[in-house]
């Protein structure tokens, strides 16, 4: 009898464990390879235009504007490196034909880094390193105009503290004011954590060290939110995406979407990911673009990096559907058109 009560017991709680795990989302199951994912972009030559006599430098960072049309980019000043040596503005707004409307911010950054427009269509870009000029390692707010608002960090002082960063890598401002910092892009002084702040730049809190496991980062590279207010981190050198919430609990973590450098959440909550990497340091994965939904973690599309070898570094995508990659290597910003119209909400 008590052997008869034991098993149904075991069985009843295996049929429980067994319906609780078939509840649960599968990110590890996918439809297609790392690499096999359908491309349903078209590649668009030639479509950003700037003025003569005026080149690209790596593209950086790249956001839309509110009105989900016009493209903000942001790059080194015809540079791989250094835009403190040039009056060039290396922020840059384009319209929806690819024209040069807007810039700013000349004479101000050292090395650009990360771009973040706001809810109220402010600029937020990072200056990741110090190079003996009193500038770097600071986080700024501009309006459209480039009246600079606010200031995050010391300029030219690297540090773990408060109001201090050391490599910052990019920004992301939460609807209610919040603001977030990645800080850290893997330098010998980088650091390797998230810092939270509220609207006025006052310290709420910081999470994160250098590591592989739950909560701790190897170059958090960029960050994005989806509509449930879940905080996403391209993880880079640790190969994945860590999810948090807005308090800095750990939630879970993608390495579907390959080697992360950029990150974009659309308003349809599909999820862009920009991955630069060489070949062989994430085997098998390409370099390349993959989006699917932040719902389920599946990856849908690819686009196969056949314009430049580990060369997308950054990721967004306009309200068309249009999406935009900013490259490292052969300094441009580039788009792609859907091959079939996109559905939206």
């Amino acid at each position: 009898m008590w052997h008869n009560k034991a098993l149904q017991f075991a069985l009843g709680a295996a049929v429980v464990a067994a319906f609780a795990l078939s509840t649960q989302p599968s990110y590890a199951q996918q439809p297609y390879g790392p690499n096999d994912a359908p491309n349903l972009y078209k590649f668009n030559y030639g479509w950003a235009k700037l003025p003569d006599r005026r080149k690209f430098g790596a593209v950086v960072g790249v956001d839309i504007d509110r009105d989900g049309k016009s493209v903000w980019a942001f790059d080194r000043c015809e540079s791989a490196t250094d835009c403190s040596k040039s009056m060039l503005d290396p922020i840059m707004k384009f319209d929806e034909t690819g024209k040069l409307v807007k810039s700013l911010g000349g004479g101000m950054i050292n090395y650009s880094h990360g771009l973040h427009v706001d809810k109220d269509n402010n600029v937020w870009v990072s200056d990741g390193r110090a190079m003996n000029n009193g500038k770097g390692h600071t986080v700024f707010k501009f309006d459209q105009n480039g009246k600079l608002l606010m200031t995050l960090g010391k300029p030219g002082v690297a540090g773990v503290g408060q109001d201090t960063f050391s490599e910052p890598s990019d920004i992301l401002v939460a609807p209610n004011g919040d603001i977030f910092v990645a800080d850290g892009h893997g330098g010998p002084q980088s650091n390797h954590r998230i810092v939270k702040f509220d609207k006025d730049g006052k310290f709420i809190k910081e999470w994160g060290k250098k590591g592989d496991g739950q909560g701790e980062f190897n170059v958090p590279h960029n960050l994005a939110m989806d509509s449930r207010g879940r905080l996403f981190v391209a993880d880079r050198a640790n190969n994945r995406i860590q999810v948090f919430d807005q308090d800095g609990k750990y939630l879970l973590q993608w390495r579907q979407f390959g080697r992360p450098s950029g990150l974009f959440i659309d308003k349809n909550d599909m999820l862009y990911v920009a991955d630069n990497s060489p070949d062989e340091t994430n085997p098998p994965y390409r370099s390349g673009i993959r989006s699917g939904s932040v719902r389920d973690g599946i990856v849908r599309s690819f686009i196969l990096e056949s314009v430049e070898v580990n060369g997308v570094e950054a990721v967004a995508v306009d309200d068309a559907g249009n999406v935009y990659g900013g490259y490292t290597n052969t300094l441009n910003l580039r788009r792609w058109t859907p091959k079939t119209p996109v559905a939206t909400r």
